[in-house]
């Protein structure tokens, strides 16, 4: 049996989410399964008092968690709050042409190394002769 909860960063989802787990500790079964994972990562933060059900399922995820990964986390850091529907894309003003417009610069860079390559090329590649004779 398959769900689909969507938008889990809304209020919509997050009650969405809670009328399914009410009653219920975990999405499916009576353990821990991918499919809490997958819907733990998308849910931001704990509901709180606003949703129990979900702030219920939500703490024993990450009781299981903290146990699966112990440890204090050191090496990242996470900042900014945005939207994930509102976030833009990162690429959006890189300075990358995807279209494989030249500049000028690149355009004289090519020749020039075109013209490297002409003067290599024209350098006559020493000939050998090996004689090979093989008596029965």
């Amino acid at each position: 049996m398959a769900i689909t909860f969507s938008d889990l960063h809304t209020e919509s989802g997050l009650k969405s989410l809670n009328d399914f787990l009410n009653g219920k500790s975990y999405i499916f079964g009576d353990k821990l399964t991918k499919d809490d994972i997958k819907v733990y990562a998308a849910v931001l933060k704990n509901s709180g008092d606003s949703f129990p059900s979900v702030s219920q399922w939500y703490n024993c995820v990450s009781s299981h968690l903290a146990t699966s990964f112990p440890g204090k986390a050191v090496g990242v850091s996470l900042g900014g709050k945005t939207d994930p529907a509102k976030a833009e894309s990162p690429a959006a003003d890189d300075g990358m042409d995807l279209f494989g417009e030249e500049k000028e610069e690149e355009k004289k860079a090519a020749e020039e190394r075109e013209a490297a390559e002409k003067t290599a090329k024209k350098k006559e590649s020493g000939k050998s002769s090996v004689l090979l004779d093989v008596k029965p």
